[in-house]
């Protein structure tokens, strides 16, 4: 253990992040990334935004109250953090092969140059890796490093942000000691709530525990494990992960649900979670599965399948919303289920994001569902929103600050242009036209190269 160094790479506020590149006007703004309706639910908050009270999770309507009228709210655009991701990870894996990558936007290594280095030269090698990320992406990352995968991961925090922390290994037990024992990997909101009741608020307190009390308070087999966690002892290694499958979510509910308006009033922020999840992940779905578990213990599924792999939230949930079936017609609902499979780097961005971001009664008019883009389905005309990108023939890409009332404001600017123009439009001149939000990251040789190599 003394040898080894475990490093986490953490990307800051990276949603956030990644539409202040791409947008340079927003620089030092506070950007809130997320659902824009009404049951909206923040997936990203910079740093700007951060210090008003804001953050990941929050109701968007919540997060929009603390900022204020200078909050710059947008939809999440999957395909370009996908993008950016995937470049940044290229970028960390040309000095660190192997990482195990636990989402969009952060990874551990154990980069075999540091075996036996001292804590100078780990800072130095994070600094350095940071560094190439930053001149290679425009983005910033922060790094911890420790002996394992726990202490790395609790440096990176402290390293936040745009920073590096690196905890030697003699001073790891004393920083654990000390920390709440929410921080340990593992403990969560009901385990914390146990070990309060038992006077436990550290990790210090927890360690302090013998093996039988650890086993007979969270069990013999989760016990033991985050107790050598909490005793600083974590030779985990680190792997490369298998992609998941399917990403969902599910609750089960303390009554069972008995109408339509129960279930889907229940269902929304278990469609949200799932959504969170899936931006994190890093790929699109194109098949979305709902589960309904009866008060009998029987199981009904069921699923559509997208003619494209997307992460609009408008489009995957709606979906799921026209999936339920009526607690009247097939009995009372103890559990809800939402899940996302078919996942795929490859996406699409939503081509009607109004019709797709409807509300449950107006899709639900629209009759059952045979297919996404079914005959039944009549054919609307895309609006402009807040978000979107844009092309015009004379002033290339750009993104709609404001529309409504059949003019729009376009910003035109990408991240290599820094701060652009901004122009009013009518919303149906002939010059605009939807572009491909990628465009925005300016990155044409990559996106070219990338694209050979999925071929």
């Amino acid at each position: 253990m003394a040898a080894r160094w475990v490093l986490h790479l953490d990307m800051d506020a990276f949603f956030a992040s990644v539409e202040q590149l791409t947008r340079p006007t927003l620089r030092g703004r506070p950007v809130l990334v997320g659902g824009l309706g009404g049951r909206g639910v923040v997936a990203g908050a910079s740093y700007e935004s951060r210090v008003f009270g804001a953050r990941s999770a929050m109701p968007m309507h919540q997060a929009r109250r603390l900022v204020g009228a200078g909050a710059v709210v947008l939809p999440p655009r999957g395909v370009v953090y996908g993008l950016a991701s995937r470049r940044v990870f290229e970028t960390v894996r040309a000095r660190v092969p192997v990482l195990e990558q636990l989402s969009f936007d952060e990874a551990f290594g154990e980069p075999v140059a540091l075996a036996g280095a001292s804590a100078g030269e780990v800072a130095d090698f994070c600094q350095a890796l940071r560094a190439e990320v930053t001149a290679v992406t425009g983005l910033v990352a922060s790094v911890g490093a420790g002996s394992g995968k726990q202490i790395a991961k609790i440096a990176s925090g402290l390293a936040k942000p745009d920073g590096v922390t690196v905890i030697a290994h003699a001073d790891e037990r004393a920083l654990l000691d000390d920390l709440p024992v929410r921080r340990l990997w593992g403990i969560g909101p009901v385990a914390e709530e146990k070990l309060h009741r038992l006077g436990i608020d550290t990790i210090g307190g927890f360690a302090a525990l013998s093996d039988t009390e650890v086993a007979n308070i969270l069990g013999p087999t989760v016990g033991p494990a985050l107790h050598r966690l909490a005793r600083g002892i974590d030779d985990r290694p680190v792997t490369e992960n298998a992609p998941a499958k399917q990403i969902s979510a599910e609750s089960t509910f303390p009554e069972d649900l008995t109408t339509l308006r129960q279930l889907r009033d229940a269902a929304a922020p278990i469609g949200e979670h799932a959504h969170r999840r899936l931006l994190k992940d890093g790929r699109g779905a194109r098949t979305v599965t709902v589960k309904l578990k009866k008060s009998d213990m029987s199981t009904l599924t069921r699923s559509a399948r997208l003619p494209y792999a997307t992460t609009d939230a408008g489009t995957l949930i709606a979906t799921a919303h026209r999936l339920l079936l009526d607690p009247v017609d097939i009995g009372p609902i103890r559990l809800v289920g939402i899940g996302f499979s078919g996942l795929s780097d490859i996406q699409q961005e939503s081509l009607f994001p109004e019709l797709e971001s409807a509300t449950t009664e107006e899709l639900t008019s629209l009759g059952p569902l045979s297919s996404p883009l079914s005959s039944a389905t009549p054919h609307v005309e895309p609006a402009w929103r807040v978000g979107d990108d844009v092309s015009h023939t004379e002033f290339g890409h750009g993104w709609v600050q404001g529309a409504g009332h059949g003019v729009m404001t376009v910003r035109f600017e990408t991240r290599g242009t820094g701060p652009g123009p901004a122009r009013t439009f009518r919303e149906d001149d002939p010059a605009l036209s939807r572009a491909n939000p990628v465009d925005s990251l300016d990155w044409p040789d990559y996106v070219a190269e990338m694209t050979r190599s999925d071929t």
